[in-house]
């Protein structure tokens, strides 16, 4: 899968912040409810939402890997349309592109 610059370069010259960030993700994994697609969904949708572009082709490629569809890829990326409006289309060719192997 492919890790974004920003975040090699963060475990590389930081890796006991990285350490403890994992740890937090990890915990976090733990604690959640949600299937693993589902889970990846959802956080695309909160990364096209926040414009963070730069983790989406990782977790598109984690969705995809638990079986997430190009179509549901399209629908988490766009799902934030009425809450943060069109700001999240930015997000989309990005992950089509993780998703179609392009990226």
């Amino acid at each position: 899968m492919t890790i974004s610059n920003a975040f090699q370069t963060f475990l590389n010259e930081a890796p006991e912040h990285a350490k403890a960030w994992m740890g937090a993700v990890l915990g976090l994994d733990g604690a959640s409810a949600l299937d693993k697609k589902t889970e990846e969904l959802a956080y695309l949708a909160v990364l096209a939402a926040a414009r963070l572009t730069s983790g989406i082709p990782f977790h598109v490629q984690s969705a995809k890997a638990a079986g997430a569809s190009r179509e549901e890829i399209i629908s988490a990326v766009l799902i934030g349309l009425p809450a943060v409006g069109n700001i999240v289309i930015e997000a989309l060719p990005v992950a089509l592109a993780a998703y179609d192997g392009e990226g």
